[in-house]
C-alpha cells in the first residue's frame, strides 16, 4: 500500500522562514548574501536562537545537542514559521534524530531545505510522510553556487516545480522510471542503513551526492547498499555531484574535482541490474547545486539526453 506523502503548501508573501544550524557551526557573514535573498523575494528570515552559537566538541558546532534540537523542534512546530531552511551541513544531523517533535508540524507542514548531513533529517520527514527539498543551504560552498540553485528553491516555495534536461552522459543505463524520490548524500544514506531511520528502498527512485571520500570507502559504501539489497529494490538511480574524490595528495586539482573515476565505481557496481540511471544530475557539493524534492514522485527517461520531471 502506498502511503500518502505531505506537501507543503505554497508560501505566501510575508512568510516567515526560519534558518536553523542543525550541525556545524556558521559565522554571520557566511550567511548574509542567503539572508538578503530571503528578503528580495518578500520572506521574512527568522533566526533560530543558536544559529550561530559555536559549539567544539570534537567538530565545531553550532551548539551543544540540546540547543541545536531545540531550534530544530521551534522552527518545525512553531505556527507562524512557514518554511525551515538550514545554514549548512557539515556533521551533527543524527544527533537529533530521536529527539525530534512533529506535533505541530503533522498539522501544518512545512518545506525543509538543506543537504549534505541534512540528509538524516530528510530521511525522518520522510519516514513520518513528509516532502522536503534538497537543496543549496544559506551558506554559500567555498566553490560558489549558480543563482538558478537558490532561484529554483523559491520556484518550489512558490509551488512551481522543476523539470530537468541534462546533457547525456556515457554511464547512463537507457531507460525510464517512475516512483518516489529518495537519498541525498551517499555518506548519510549509508549511515542509516539497518536503522529506524533510513530511507525505504522498495519501488524508488534514489539520488546520491557525496564529497571527500577516498574511492575505497566509497566502494565501500555502495557495496553496503547492494548487499541490503538496495539495487534490487529501487527502479531507478541519479548520480549527482562526486567532488574533491580519491587520494587528496594525489589528485592536483582536488579542490575542483567532480571526479570521473567516482563515476565509472558506481557504474560498475550497478551494470548487472537492469534498473536506468542518470549519472551528472546538477545536484550535490557543486557549483550548480539544482534542488530535487524528496518524497515527490518524479520521472525520469535517460537516453541521448537525461530528463528529470516531478509530478506536482
Amino acid at each position: 500500500m502506498k502511503t500518502e506523502i505531505n506537501l507543503p503548501s505554497s508560501l505566501k508573501k510575508g512568510a516567515k522562514i526560519a534558518i536553523v544550524s542543525p550541525a556545524g557551526a556558521v559565522r554571520e557573514e557566511q550567511l548574509q548574501k542567503g539572508i538578503d535573498l530571503i528578503i528580495s523575494k518578500g520572506f521574512e528570515p527568522v533566526a533560530g536562537k543558536h544559529l550561530y552559537t559555536q559549539y567544539s566538541h570534537g567538530y565545531n558546532y553550532a551548539g551543544n545537542e540540546k540547543e541545536r534540537i531545540s531550534d530544530l523542534n521551534w522552527a518545525f512546530n512553531d505556527d507562524d514559521i512557514s518554511a525551515v531552511w538550514a545554514s549548512r551541513g557539515g556533521y551533527g544531523c543524527q544527533h537529533l534524530l530521536r529527539h525530534l517533535k512533529l506535533s505541530k508540524f503533522r498539522k501544518n507542514p512545512k518545506w525543509f531545505i538543506g543537504y549534505s548531513d541534512n540528509t538524516v533529517i530528510q530521511s525522518f520527514l520522510l519516514k513520518n510522510s513528509f516532502a522536503s527539498i534538497h537543496g543549496q543551504t544559506l551558506k554559500t560552498s567555498s566553490f560558489g553556487v549558480t543563482d538558478e540553485s537558490y532561484e529554483q528553491v523559491f520556484n518550489i516555495l512558490n509551488g512551481k516545480w522543476p523539470k530537468y534536461t541534462i546533457p547525456g552522459n556515457h554511464h547512463n543505463k537507457r531507460g525510464e522510471a517512475e516512483g518516489e524520490l529518495i537519498g541525498g548524500n551517499l555518506a548519510l544514506i549509508y549511515a542509516l542503513l539497518g536503522t529506524p531511520y533510513s530511507f525505504g528502498f522498495k519501488d524508488k527512485i534514489l539520488f546520491i551526492e557525496d564529497i571527500g571520500e577516498n574511492f575505497y570507502a566509497l566502494d565501500r559504501m555502495l557495496m553496503s547498499l547492494e548487499l541490503a539489497g538496495v539495487f534490487r529494490k529501487i527502479k531507478g538511480l541519479i548520480v549527482g555531484g562526486m567532488t574533491n574524490m580519491g587520494d587528496e595528495k594525489e589528485n592536483k586539482d582536488y579542490e575542483k574535482s567532480h571526479d570521473a573515476f567516482a563515476y565509472d565505481l558506481i557504474a560498475e557496481r550497478i551494470a548487472k541490474y537492469s534498473f536506468p540511471a542518470i549519472f551528472g544530475f546538477p545536484n550535490g557539493h557543486i557549483y550548480d547545486n539544482r534542488p530535487l524534492i524528496i518524497g515527490a514522485t518524479v520521472q525520469m527517461k535517460a537516453d541521448n539526453n537525461a530528463t528529470v520531471r516531478f509530478e506536482h
